[in-house]
């Protein structure tokens, strides 16, 4: 753990650190050092990934994954808030990779995964202001995620769907369903933890151009969806949020990420599809709520994704 590579203040890693179980951080460095050879894999993690996101983010995950399993009789879901283009991704299949040379297996779900079927999802999504496929609350089978997380708690078998937004042209919809043996899940998605606000309102200054009188009332109906989610964010035992210092960094994550997915497979969301699409992510849910889904674990990220600071809420 190289300090010239870390750019977050290492006090308050500690104390997460320590709430986690371990003596001290350099007791925990030690732990992983000594593991070190399980970290080379490099089909998900290379030298394109930088130090900060490794040791701020993956092995902490991984460590309160390692924790649960170990210390606990019951089945654990930890929950990843991050706005899209994050980078959750690829750190989701380095986690389910390296758990298992812990001897344990985690599996990583996205709350996009449960995105409704095509047929009921144009009906779900009607007349949005955004006119965009998918996204907001109320496009996903809330009903068949809190299902299956309660079955996985109850005998540790996971079965859910697997979304491919490549498909219909980048419309995406079902490619094929996942069924799992796992001893912990990592759930992620970028509105996990957001609750209902009884006021909404945070004010058309910080949104520009300002909402438009559908955005408004169609803002109403997605507070009134997000009260479904709440029994699935019930369900989990620890959040961590992923989160920008200003929220508009999203646009540039989210429009790399489309860009890539258009190299990698040909379909992706572009010009006027990808605008809605960012229009969509930037009012639907008012900004403020992502200041109070009170998460156990916080990390700041700058425009650049350099992990900023990383420790207890």
């Amino acid at each position: 753990m190289k300090g010239s590579k870390i750019y977050f203040p290492l006090d308050k890693f500690e104390k997460l650190i320590i709430k986690m179980g371990w003596d001290s951080l350099q007791d925990w460095i030690s732990f992983w050092n000594y593991k070190k050879d399980i970290l080379l894999i490099n089909e998900y993690w290379n030298d394109n990934v930088r130090e900060d996101w490794i040791w701020g983010l993956a092995l902490p995950l991984l460590s309160q994954a390692y924790i649960f399993k170990n210390k606990f009789s019951d089945r654990k879901i930890i929950g990843i808030s991050a706005l899209p283009g994050t980078g959750k991704t690829t750190l989701g299949k380095w986690l389910e990779a390296t758990s298992l040379k812990l001897n344990f297996k985690v599996a990583v779900i996205s709350i996009d995964d449960f995105y409704l079927p095509s047929d009921e999802m144009n009906l779900a999504i009607k007349n949005n202001p955004w006119n965009v496929s998918r996204g907001f609350p109320g496009s996903h089978s809330v009903l068949l995620m809190k299902e299956a997380l309660l079955k996985w708690k109850i005998d540790g078998q996971l079965n859910v769907p697997v979304y491919d937004k490549s498909l219909r042209n980048g419309l995406g919809d079902r490619s094929h369903w996942r069924t799992d043996n796992a001893d912990l899940l990592i759930l992620e998605g970028w509105f996990l933890g957001v609750k209902p606000f009884s006021n909404y309102f945070d004010g058309n200054t910080l949104i520009s151009p300002s909402l438009t009188s559908h955005e408004s009332s169609y803002r109403l109906k997605i507070q009134n969806n997000l009260k479904e989610y709440l029994d699935i964010w019930n369900l989990i035992d620890n959040i961590w949020q992923l989160k920008p210092v200003k929220f508009e960094y999203m646009n540039l994550w989210k429009s790399r990420q489309e860009n890539e997915m258009f190299r990698e497979k040909g379909k992706a969301l572009k010009d006027k599809q990808l605008s809605n699409f960012l229009r969509m992510l930037n009012v639907s849910i008012p900004m403020k709520s992502f200041d109070h889904i009170n998460p156990d674990t916080l990390l700041l990220i700058d425009q650049e994704r350099k992990l900023i600071e990383v420790g207890l809420n």
